[in-house]
């Protein structure tokens, strides 16, 4: 059998609560007792108290579950993941927390599994739609939440929709007419191609839909239909499926004047097809994008700046720290558009 608390205590002759100590708080042994305590430990195989039950004895895991929708990793090369996530866990370390990865990629029955058996002592939901059924198995939890889209109870994010609109307000002041969108979950098929969105409020996946929503207001200002903007899926949000996607857009006759990625890294692989194609940005099609990446402003994209680092700090005190104040609990950061050479007059 495995050796337990109960076993070193009886070899050493202490109670289940000195050698529990002996762990967790050895100040409150002499040192040679501790000595003793963990000599015998390793002679009998005794590798430590069990974390789990440690942590509800305390009523507290000591670590914060960050719920993602793609690939673990993800987490460590999508450049605005990776900035927020710098911000959360720099609030975790002064926490003295820590962060649990929990990806959910694929909604299925691990999914569900791995929400609720997480030891955690609240959510940090990154870009999960909230169609995902381990959205419901979190909530579920009754565990805090804090969420960057939904108007939760926890909320850090930006407006969306105003963001979206100075980016169409931009463009359409250049003098552009014809558009073409670019972004994930615009359809029900997630393949990449060209897609239908009869309205953006038709969408489930919350960012797409309220992005679209800005673009769709500025252009309507301008006096161009929702009807007659070419909007295209990416599968993902990479660089090849950006490149991919717009290469639909762009092989059009007649062709767009102006791209709209719905993120920087997809408005960069747009960048990437038009060199393909011998199209200069700026000049033949403008091309904007969303989050300003640091590629961003080495590519002289324009696109709306939004504080990614900062949103995640923020996304962990209200987790781990929440004022009492409820009105403060909700927290809008602002954005910036940054116009660069991407953009410019459209071409006659």
């Amino acid at each position: 059998m495995r050796p337990t608390l109960q076993t070193v205590a009886d070899a050493v002759g202490v109670s289940r609560s000195t050698v529990s100590n002996a762990y967790g708080r050895p100040d409150q042994l002499s040192p040679e007792l501790r000595a003793k305590i963990l000599e015998a430990a390793r002679r009998l195989g005794y590798s430590g108290p069990n974390p789990t039950a440690r942590s509800l004895r305390r009523g507290r895991a000591g670590a914060i579950g960050v719920l993602f929708t793609p690939t673990l990793s993800y987490a460590f090369t999508d450049p605005y993941a990776v900035e927020f996530l710098r911000g959360l866990a720099e609030t975790a370390e002064n926490h003295r927390t820590g962060l649990l990865l929990v990806p959910l990629g694929a909604d299925d029955e691990g999914a569900l599994t791995a929400v609720r058996e997480a030891s955690v002592d609240g959510f940090c939901v990154y870009c999960v739609p909230g169609w995902y059924r381990a959205m419901g198995a979190a909530l579920a939890r009754g565990l805090p939440m804090v969420n960057s889209e939904y108007q939760g109870d926890l909320y850090v994010g930006i407006d969306e929709t105003a963001a979206t609109r100075t980016v169409g307000e931009h463009l359409t002041g250049l003098g552009h007419r014809r558009f073409a969108v670019i972004g994930n979950y615009l359809g029900t098929d997630p393949a990449t191609g060209p897609t239908t969105v009869p309205a953006p409020e038709d969408l489930p996946s919350f960012v797409s839909r309220e992005r679209l929503r800005g673009l769709r207001d500025a252009f309507a200002a301008a006096g161009v239909p929702w009807s007659d903007v070419v909007t295209v899926n990416a599968a993902t949000n990479t660089r090849e499926d950006g490149a991919a996607a717009a290469a639909y857009a762009l092989d059009r006759d007649p062709r767009p004047t102006a791209l709209l990625a719905i993120t920087d890294v997809l408005a960069l692989g747009a960048l990437a097809a038009l060199d393909e194609r011998g199209l200069r940005a700026g000049a033949d099609v403008s091309v904007t994008g969303f989050d300003d990446v640091p590629a961003a402003a080495e590519a002289g994209l324009t696109t709306v700046r939004q504080p990614a680092y900062e949103r995640g700090r923020i996304a962990g005190e209200l987790l781990l720290d929440p004022p009492d104040d409820p009105a403060k609990r909700r927290v809008t950061l602002d954005t910036e558009l940054m116009v660069r050479a991407s953009t410019g007059p459209a071409p006659a």
